[in-house]
């Protein structure tokens, strides 16, 4: 939504409601390479549903980050999601995108389930008119003001000048394009989810054609844990990511884990089932799961059985070049589910809307 500034480094930010991700990249001649990554933790409640609650925690952590990681780099890339923003795909009368771009505000208002002085929008047209039908395929992004102000706000606070401002199923699809050699006309579901937001994006013909978010994801895990078991969100995080193996009983935390895994399963259903019945003959051929969630033992095989169709935790690390020497790679393996945004925003270039 801003400009990037020529030929300077920049670090992209993923903001997410439970840590900080990190990441740097830069061109070489045979395509990316890693220069930075790092992750930071954010207490609970710091940020809720997308919004930003405690400013000051979300600066601190931010500038902590860059000391540890010896950043220089001023210019900053980072995404929002969650319920302030609005991705919708509509069919609107054929024009040029100069004649969009100049009538958006009105097009979109009927699209848009906040006041229109209350939101910044931007869009993609994914296809022209080829029928004759006088219509053609337009992806709009709406986000309110307020919450794209407060990202910008903490993240200037921490000494750094925001330069482009993404969503994060956009930033996804980035991340897809530079690593995974996808065949024409195979399209795929991405599965996102953080830990109090999951995003669910089909990616059709190599764009954007969906994107969903529901508000079911890593915490509900913690919660229910802490719930059945009478221990604290900590003790229950760390039963959950496996840190503390053997605290509670196997067989009740299995149930536990496995009665929400089959709602996410439905979800991801639902979206599926909901774009293909917008999209009669298309096809999906591959759901590939990211975030921190996609850690959580058993959910890549449940959705695999109750969306039919093979699932794939996506490594967004798999065609980006690596030091070993500066970079650990079994420490990649590790943590590569919650990067999946933070490289796709990494790979933002000069011109890029």
């Amino acid at each position: 939504m801003l400009p990037f500034l020529k030929k300077k480094e920049i670090i992209a930010l993923d903001i997410g409601s439970n840590s900080i991700k990190l990441v740097g990249l830069r061109q070489a001649k045979k395509g990316w390479e890693l220069s930075n990554l790092g992750i930071a933790y954010l207490p609970p409640e710091a940020i809720v549903d997308g919004s930003i609650i405690d400013s000051m925690t979300v600066t601190n952590t931010i500038a902590q980050l860059l000391k540890e990681q010896n950043i220089r780099a001023k210019d900053t890339v980072s995404a929002l999601t969650g319920h302030s923003v609005i991705i919708k795909k509509v069919a609107l009368p054929a024009m040029t995108e100069e004649e969009l771009g100049e009538s958006i505000q009105w097009e979109a208002e009927q699209y848009i389930p906040f006041p229109m002085t209350d939101v910044n929008i931007d869009f993609q047209i994914l296809g022209e008119d080829t029928e004759g039908k006088g219509q053609m395929d337009v992806m709009l992004v709406a986000v309110k003001k307020d919450v794209i102000n407060d990202y910008i706000n903490v993240i200037k606070e921490a000494g750094l000048t925001p330069v482009v401002v993404d969503v994060d199923s956009f930033a996804l699809e980035n991340m897809m394009e530079i690593n995974y050699a996808l065949a024409p006309g195979e399209n795929i579901v991405m599965v996102n989810m953080g830990a109090s937001i999951t995003t669910i994006s089909i990616i059709a013909n190599g764009v954007t054609a969906f994107a969903r978010s529901v508000p079911m994801a890593g915490n509900l895990y913690t919660e229910e844990i802490q719930r059945n078991f009478n221990i604290t969100f900590r003790e229950a995080e760390e039963i959950k990511t496996g840190k503390k193996k053997g605290a509670v009983d196997a067989s009740e935390l299995a149930r536990v884990i496995n009665n929400i895994s089959l709602s996410m399963s439905m979800e991801v259903k639902k979206a599926v089932d909901f774009f293909l019945g917008g999209n009669p003959g298309v096809v999906v051929n591959k759901i590939f799961l990211c975030g921190g969630g996609a850690k959580v033992s058993g959910l890549k095989e449940l959705l695999q059985e109750r969306v039919d169709m093979p699932v794939e935790e996506a490594n967004p690390f798999n065609g980006i070049m690596v030091n070993p020497k500066s970079f650990d790679p079994a420490m990649l393996r590790e943590v590569a589910p919650y990067f999946g945004v933070a490289v796709g925003l990494a790979t933002r270039k000069l011109g890029d809307r």
